[in-house]
């Protein structure tokens, strides 16, 4: 009997080391609010007001699985993998025709990671979705995408077949490459994509800087509403045919926030160039001197400029009001002059726990010279728009 006793001990023992040598974490977000949206556009070219239950109004509805391998020597094994859903219809949600009915289209990566950082190979974001925490993106998420977040990648822009290698903290530094294989036979350079980022954390303060180039590959675009044309998505210029290889896409991110007490103050400027973008074919009746309306979208800008201002104020430790402006410049080939949009959010974030918030959402919109991206939905014409979503998120 004592020795069957000691048997099951050893076992246990045994058994209780494999459990701590690796584990998988199951987590996931549901996020899902009420939209009011003045002058959105309708099928007949007019607009109109909307409502709505939208989806990931502040983070994407996700579900993900991740885990780890001790291998010894300090070396571990380690995966991510997270699906992306739209929590009103159940149904799986991607950014674009691409992705959307790919499973893992959120995250699928796997690597290494130890005293010299961490690699990790497949599909995943760049460097600018990581010091996004320091602009309004880490409260208002998908609220501030549409103004310029989403095309300067702050809102999280994947790269598929991609390697990255991330450094450890090192004195408050922490740094990134991301490099986007092409896979095109013959032309290394065809869709190809890299990065490099770098961010500092130094108590109260964070500071980020990030740089993006992504290449054509030559296969032909179309004018989508992807913004981002790389090897991970539908290319947005709006052209026919592109030579493989030519640089079709870089963005540079600056970021900073500083914690003043209770108050979270922020700014950053982003520069998007789109160099394969071109307005050539113009034919329909111009507006002022920016050309036809119409193809006068941030996704097919020459150049864009994304400037933000805001701040995020504790009232109590559960209450936190928030208040953001966000400011585009866009330059378009081929026509003279810039087309503007801004917008003002204001909102509040009440915690009623540590994974379940109430949140409240007020934004005004507006466009000169160019088509107004809108809050969610794109309001068709330049003009104003305001929005508002009251929601709730729960985080397991």
């Amino acid at each position: 009997m004592k020795k069957s006793l000691l048997a099951l001990a050893v076992l246990g023992a045994f058994a209780g080391a494999a459990n701590a040598q690796s584990s998988v974490t199951i987590y996931g977000i549901v996020d899902t609010g009420v939209v009011y949206q003045s002058k959105v556009a309708t099928t007949g070219g007019g607009t109109g007001s909307k409502f709505g239950l939208n989806s990931g109004v502040i983070q994407g509805s996700r579900l993900g699985f991740k885990g780890t391998e001790d291998l010894g020597g300090g070396l571990s094994a380690v995966f991510n993998l997270e699906v992306g859903f739209a929590n009103d219809t159940g149904g799986l949600q991607g950014s674009d025709a691409n992705t959307s009915s790919n499973l893992f289209r959120r995250k699928s990566v796997v690597g290494l990671a130890g005293g010299f950082g961490s690699v990790l190979v497949g599909r995943q974001t760049d460097y600018a979705d990581t010091i996004s925490a320091y602009t309004s993106v880490q409260d208002f998420g998908g609220w501030t995408g549409n103004v310029g977040h989403n095309l300067d990648r702050l809102e999280g822009t994947r790269t598929n077949n991609s390697i990255s290698y991330t450094t450890n903290n090192l004195g408050g530094f922490t740094g990134n490459l991301i490099y986007g294989f092409g896979e095109t036979a013959g032309q290394t350079s065809a869709g190809q994509s890299f990065g490099a980022g770098l961010k500092y954390d130094n108590g109260p303060l964070g500071l980020g800087l990030n740089y993006y180039q992504s290449k054509a590959n030559g296969t032909g675009y179309s004018s989508d509403t992807s913004l981002i044309p790389s090897s991970s998505t539908t290319a947005s210029v709006n052209t026919l045919t592109g030579t493989a290889g030519s640089t079709a896409y870089k963005g540079w991110n600056l970021v900073a926030s500083y914690q003043f007490g209770p108050a979270r103050v922020y700014g950053n400027w982003s520069r998007v160039k789109q160099d394969l973008n071109t307005q050539a074919n113009l034919t329909s009746a111009s507006v002022g001197s920016l050309g036809t309306l119409t193809n006068r979208t941030l996704a097919r800008s020459k150049q864009a400029d994304v400037y933000e201002i805001g701040t995020a104020y504790s009232l109590t430790p559960s209450l936190k009001l928030l208040a953001a402006v966000d400011h585009t410049r866009a330059s378009f080939d081929g026509v003279s002059g810039k087309g503007k949009v801004t917008q003002f959010s204001l909102g509040s974030d009440y915690w009623l726990s540590k994974r379940t918030d109430l949140y409240a959402f007020l934004a005004y919109n507006k466009a000169t010279d160019m088509v107004n991206t809108g809050v969610s939905d794109s309001t068709g014409n330049d003009g104003n728009q305001a929005a508002v979503a009251v929601g709730i998120r729960h985080k397991f």
